[in-house]
């Protein structure tokens, strides 16, 4: 980063470190796989410099028409971030750190409103001849001093507080937008998801991709008894979750012909669950094309009757990998907040039904053994009808 002297500055963005600063040998590979991630984000934004230094990153703009409110909201969406914050950026002394201050501020007090503030300062620069305390006491003196008017000191509830570092070069900011913490996508290896258009698995996508996971995604859609605006739906579920993951691949299976086949050759009490064996096991054939090492779903332990214990050990039975259930245990509120708070919610809620809301039966089997579900598939040919799935697939890149 270049030093600037007298009253010039230059805007930067810090961006500081998650869960990753605690590793250990390994942690350089995941800081570059975090740089990486924030380069990818940025590139829809504009163009920018990203350096890393003392535990923190840089990204720089390199054009003066950037957005840097576009770039801060797209980077706080990156996996493995504490927070983010516009800072000012210049060198000097502590008299240059107060004239920089006072109109950093200025700005800040344009509307002639008054306000309460407090400084927070960090030396991070131990040759700087003021430690934190003294440099707060000067700032904040000088604040006073140029805005008598305007300017309260509260140190437990002020209306804002400015921050001051001190490195290898200065730096004021007062904005933390907060980040969704985690570890960076594509450290965690790589995981199918079971996409419908509800509110839960799109969060279960969204808390798989926050430990590192590249996420893919089928969708079983049954047109007509889906209609298109369902599959649209789920295509917008997929394009809101790529905030988070960077990329999604979703699959759409044409999954019709097969629910109907379901429907007419089995007990309808298990129609459910052979219908989701049915699908778990096409899920894991696309997966192993993918190189997806596990599928994962947004059950939740009791929440209907085909997430009993018995349901989810009889659906599991079908396939080899593992199946991650990141909701197993929440509580449909805990899950609506989530969603509310990653933006998919709204889209969840639309009217629109999926394929495993239309054949379901009033009184399905709530408990069934694996012995009931051999039964139930007894006249379908279930190899056919997988290949059948695998045939009509309609791949979407988001």
């Amino acid at each position: 980063m270049t030093q600037k002297a007298d009253n010039s500055f230059e805007t930067l963005i810090l961006i500081r470190l998650g869960e990753i600063a605690l590793k250990g040998m390994n942690r350089g590979k995941f800081e570059g796989q975090l740089m990486r991630n924030i380069r990818n984000r940025l590139r829809s934004v504009g163009k920018f410099k990203i350096t890393q230094s003392q535990s923190r990153i840089w990204a720089e703009p390199l054009e003066e028409t950037v957005d840097i409110e576009a770039a801060m909201f797209a980077i706080s969406n990156v996996f493995g971030l504490v927070s983010v914050s516009p800072v000012r950026s210049f060198a000097g002394d502590i008299q240059n750190i107060a004239d920089q201050s006072i109109q950093y501020v200025g700005e800040l007090l344009a509307d002639g409103k008054k306000r309460s503030f407090k400084v927070e300062s960090r030396r991070g620069n131990k040759r700087f001849p003021l430690n934190s305390p003294q440099i707060s006491n000067e700032i904040g003196g000088a604040l006073l001093t140029a805005y008598p008017d305007l300017l309260t000191v509260d140190v437990h509830n002020p209306d804002f507080t400015l921050y001051v570092e001190v490195r290898d070069n200065n730096y004021i900011y007062h904005t933390i937008l907060k980040a969704h913490k985690g570890l960076p996508v594509g450290m965690g290896g790589r995981g199918m998801l079971l996409l419908s258009g509800g509110i839960d698995s799109p969060v279960a996508g969204y808390m798989m991709a926050s430990r590192g996971m590249q996420i893919d995604a089928v969708y079983f859609h049954a047109f007509p008894f889906t209609s298109n605006q369902a599959k649209e739906k789920v295509i917008e579920l997929a394009r809101l979750l790529t905030q988070y993951t960077g990329s999604i691949r979703l699959h759409v299976v044409n999954f019709t012909d097969i629910q109907l086949k379901i429907r007419d050759d089995s007990p309808i009490d298990m129609i459910t669950i052979v219908m989701r064996r049915i699908m778990m096991r096409i899920a894991e054939k696309i997966a192993q094309q993918r190189g997806c090492k596990a599928l994962i779903t947004g059950e939740s332990l009791g929440q209907v009757a085909s997430q009993t214990l018995e349901a989810l050990v009889t659906t599991d039975q079908v396939v080899g990998c593992p199946v991650f259930r990141p909701l197993i245990g929440l509580d449909k509120d805990d899950t609506v907040q989530i969603a509310r708070k990653i933006g998919t919610f709204e889209t969840s809620i639309l009217p629109y039904e999926d394929c495993c809301t239309v054949f379901v039966a009033k009184h399905p089997k709530t408990h069934p053994s694996l012995d009931h579900a051999v039964e139930a598939e007894g006249n379908l040919e279930i190899d056919e009808l997988v290949r059948q799935g695998l045939e009509n697939i309609e791949v979407i890149d988001l």
